[in-house]
């Protein structure tokens, strides 16, 4: 059964075959082929139950959110008060790259929205003040993966429904290691000018007083991201009710700088409702996947397979790593979590692994996929805000990033603490 999810994951999906339909196509299989059950007849009643499940909700709750923050204008106005805080740093308008992904990840929950959002604003100014188009682009690449890895989190979400792990929890462990990652990002742009000064354009420092002023334009981002992760961890609100308060103070906040009109939420509905649905198919499909490989033993012939290998625990993490970083060069982020997490999770935790810290590795990993070649889906993203220039140099710009993620893969294997620090005090 192994062999046949493997090559037929791979041989659909080369196939160019929407990934929703490949999780369906590879459940009916294994249905039919090592099945003595008819698995296809409780397909209705997965089916609804997956689409009904009160968690999934807030999928589409964060992705509105998003989406208003960024059609209505706040996203350009807190890019520019960024600017004036980190533009004096070497890299220069690089940082606000970085800083204003790491902020808009605090709401969006998407890594694509937040990539698309900050090459839309920043992509203008790279070529105006002497940046090199490399570093910039793969800057902005890479910040954009933040989107999943700080709360509140599509991706996340979706973990923990497949999982059955608590998404507060997951958020909470997101946190350090999502913060750490955007130091990691602007350390990374701090060593790369210093040793090539002519690729960080121009450095500016503004006076203090406008400094002071610009963090007026970052209380919108800061006040959202207190009223949504402060609701869930109050016990005020669940993730789904809090993406909804979210979304309400979204739209306050979007009146009050005269950003909201019919066009712009109608605009931002219409996208909600394209992304939902493309997420959705997945997870249902996923959903019908994981319940055909339990009921056909999948878990307990991998288990003795590993135990055969005779690996150790940290062996098993490092093969389970470098499969992530293969997987994730052919197969877009969400379609990579989906059809590895039923086979991989339980796996990791026979190994005696947590499945919240190991839920944040995967992040980590999957992230990296976003942002290397050929299906790296930021790389495309930011390429289109560019339109112009070569794709190679967004893939070679994101390189050093790259490495930042490696090394946080390093970090959270050594020092578990990173991820699960949080979530222990708040049971505690």
């Amino acid at each position: 059964m192994i062999v046949y999810v493997s090559f037929g994951l791979l041989a659909l999906l080369s196939l160019s075959i929407p990934v929703g339909i490949v999780l369906f196509l590879l459940g009916f299989g294994i249905d039919w082929f090592f099945s003595p059950f008819p698995l296809t007849k409780g397909l209705g009643n997965l089916v609804w139950s997956t689409s009904n499940n009160a968690t999934l909700i807030a999928i589409p709750f964060f992705v509105l959110l998003g989406e208003i923050l960024v059609r209505s204008g706040i996203a350009a106005r807190t890019y520019a008060a960024l600017d004036r805080w980190v533009s004096w740093l070497p890299g220069g308008l690089v940082h606000a790259n970085v800083a204003t992904s790491t902020m808009f990840s605090a709401t969006s929950g998407s890594s694509v929205a937040t990539a698309a959002t900050v090459a839309t604003v920043a992509m203008p100014q790279a070529e105006k003040l002497g940046y090199d188009p490399k570093l910039f682009a793969g800057a902005i690449a890479a910040g954009g993966t933040l989107g999943i890895m700080i709360p509140p989190s599509i991706n996340l979400i979706v973990y923990g429904f497949l999982t059955q792990s608590s998404i507060p929890q997951l958020f909470l462990a997101g946190l350090v290691p999502g913060l750490l990652l955007a130091v990691g990002f602007m350390l990374i742009t701090v060593i790369v000018c210093m040793i090539r000064p002519e690729l960080g354009g121009m450095r500016r420092v503004f006076p203090l007083s406008e400094m002071i002023r610009a963090l007026a334009n970052l209380l919108p981002i800061i006040l959202l991201f207190s009223l949504i992760i402060g609701s869930i961890y109050k016990g005020w609100a669940t993730p789904t009710e809090a993406a909804a308060v979210g979304v309400a103070g979204a739209i306050a906040i979007a009146a009050y700088f005269s950003g909201v009109s019919w066009s712009m939420l109608s605009e931002a509905v219409v996208g909600t409702i394209k992304i939902t649905s493309m997420i959705m198919l997945v997870v249902i499909g996923a959903s019908f996947l994981n319940f055909t490989l339990a009921s056909a033993g999948l878990g307990r012939e991998l288990s003795d397979f590993m135990n055969g290998l005779g690996l150790s625990p940290l062996a098993t993490i490092l093969v389970v790593v470098c499969i992530y970083i293969v997987l994730g060069f052919f197969i877009e982020t969400l379609s990579l979590m989906v059809v590895t997490i039923p086979i991989i999770v339980p796996l990791v935790v026979a190994q005696g692994y947590d499945p919240i810290w190991f839920g944040i590795l995967m992040i980590v990993l999957v992230e990296m996929a976003l942002i290397t070649p050929p299906v790296g889906l930021n790389l495309y993203v930011v390429q289109g805000a560019r339109r112009g220039g070569k794709m190679s140099e967004v893939m070679l710009g994101a390189i050093p990033f790259v490495i930042a993620m490696l090394a946080m893969v390093a970090a959270l294997i050594a020092f578990p603490g990173l991820a699960l620090y949080l979530p222990e005090v708040l049971q505690g």
